[in-house]
């Protein structure tokens, strides 16, 4: 099953911070889509929750060099 989550990060100063999330939490298996918005500080991600959990997304994000400050978690039905 799918799900989505919105992830609040520190730490995005620019359109390469911005590409540098979105290549690293792409890298995952089961990660589906991935948005990174400035402007929110947000990335939203959906992903299949049998092969990624939010864990993984948040440790992906850190290993960027960025924060992660919270963690929305939505289920698709």
């Amino acid at each position: 099953m799918n799900d989505t989550s919105t992830l609040s990060l520190k730490g995005l100063h620019c359109a390469a911070c911005v590409n540098r999330v979105e290549k690293d939490l792409k890298k995952l298996d089961g990660v589906l889509k991935v948005n990174v918005n400035l402007a929110t500080q947000k990335a939203y991600v959906e992903f299949d929750n049998s092969k990624v959990r939010n864990e993984d997304l948040k440790k992906a994000v850190i290993e960027s060099g960025y924060e992660v400050i919270d963690v929305e978690d939505k289920k698709k039905i």
